[in-house]
């Protein structure tokens, strides 16, 4: 018999999961702890199920229930599959929108099969099953946990001109399941295997599916297209800021990312975002940013110059001004000495003509007067 405490809690837990009838409960019950106990039961067939996605997928149980339960007939009113939302709330797959047309919920003599197509990866939960008759709601727990898993190329280069491609899903497939390639969308011979060699061209893209399930192929697989190159900020760079570069490009596998700058062989930076703290005029110059995966490479390149900040223009101001008004000092100082070396010269150059000009005409009276002095003379002698 179930302890009357339990069938308290029980009937707490029927309130807060059903709007079943007053005085129903619910059991929610370990497997390995109360489930099949007093004659309920639910028995799982498997209690973890992986499935590809797309395909379909059986999950299949048994239960049982007493005849008479303390002294009442038992009557079975409804089974039905659910699963259980993160909020609490149960979601009853034979009338969920997300499972409309896909789900076959099949019971027969206290077997039943829960059948979903087209299985999609938001299917993955845990799925039980519960049994509403006029005295007890019963659900068998823990339920059984399904996994859908979607198909992918795992890639790895052979050649120059050569790769080699491994389509890959988590579950177990069975041996002899065959599989399309396709190159570009289109289906390629170039394999019917999981796994293949195929040449790939830079702007090639492959994928694989199941055969049989070739509407749910596995993402596609190409190189890096031309990256895509931002700087932060935008505007101009000034002098002793700091600059974000980010480079991304649209590559399956995901690309890695290597920054060069012009004219160095030695890479400046790896990652997808490059920093650079306190800009110089020697950070200056052209940047590439190279997009890599195992299937190629592509790149894109950026100039970034500098532009002098704020405060180092006020300084280069302050510093021109200084220079501008040393050169006028010195400029007027040498007109100034110039002058008056000049000046100096012209005195120096005056002063010998006033001597000349003091001394000609005594020379030239005291001559005159010897002149006149001799001619006396010579009348005198005559005389």
């Amino acid at each position: 018999m179930v302890p009357p405490s339990l069938l308290t809690e029980m009937r707490g837990a029927a309130m807060s999961l059903t709007a079943a009838a007053s005085g129903l409960v619910v059991f929610l019950l370990s497997v390995s702890v109360v489930q099949g106990q007093d004659g309920w039961g639910v028995t799982y067939s498997s209690t973890k199920i992986c499935a590809v996605k797309g395909s379909s997928v059986e999950i299949n149980c048994s239960y049982t229930y007493p005849p008479i339960w303390k002294g009442s007939d038992t009557t079975v009113e409804k089974t039905f599959w659910f699963t259980q939302k993160k909020d609490g709330e149960l979601v009853d797959l034979t009338t969920a929108s997300e499972y409309a047309g896909r789900v076959e919920d099949l019971c027969e003599n206290n077997i039943c099969t829960l059948r979903i197509k087209n299985l999609r990866e938001s299917d993955s939960a845990e799925y039980r099953f519960r049994i509403e008759t006029n005295l007890v709601i019963y659900a068998g727990e823990p339920g059984v946990t399904l996994s859908v898993k979607g198909l992918t190329v795992q890639v790895e280069p052979k050649y120059t001109d050569q790769v080699e491609m491994d389509c890959q899903n988590q579950c177990l497939v069975p041996v002899n399941t065959s599989y399309i390639w396709y190159k570009n969308g289109q289906i390629t011979p170039e394999s019917i295997y999981s796994t293949g060699l195929f040449t790939l061209g830079s702007a090639d893209r492959y994928s694989c599916a199941i055969k049989g399930n070739e509407d749910f192929p596995s993402p596609p697989v190409y190189a890096p297209k031309l990256p895509s190159v931002s700087v932060s900020p935008s505007a101009e760079i000034e002098e002793g800021s700091s600059v974000t570069l980010t480079c991304s490009s649209d590559a399956n596998p995901a690309a890695n990312y290597t920054w060069y700058k012009e004219d160095e062989d030695s890479p400046k930076a790896s990652g997808q975002i490059f920093n650079i703290t306190d800009f110089r005029a020697e950070h200056s110059g052209s940047y590439s940013c190279e997009a890599q995966n195992k299937l190629g490479r592509s790149n894109s390149n950026l100039h970034l110059s500098v532009v002098a900040g704020s405060s180092t223009m006020i300084v280069n101001i302050i510093r021109t001004t200084l220079v501008v008004l040393m050169l006028i000092s010195v400029f007027l100082l040498i007109l100034w000495m110039r002058k008056k070396k000049a000046l100096r010269s012209t005195t120096e150059a005056h002063e010998p003509e006033d001597i000349e000009l003091d001394s000609i005409p005594e020379y030239e009276n005291d001559s005159h007067t010897a002149a006149q002095t001799e001619d006396t003379e010579e009348q005198e002698d005559m005389v």
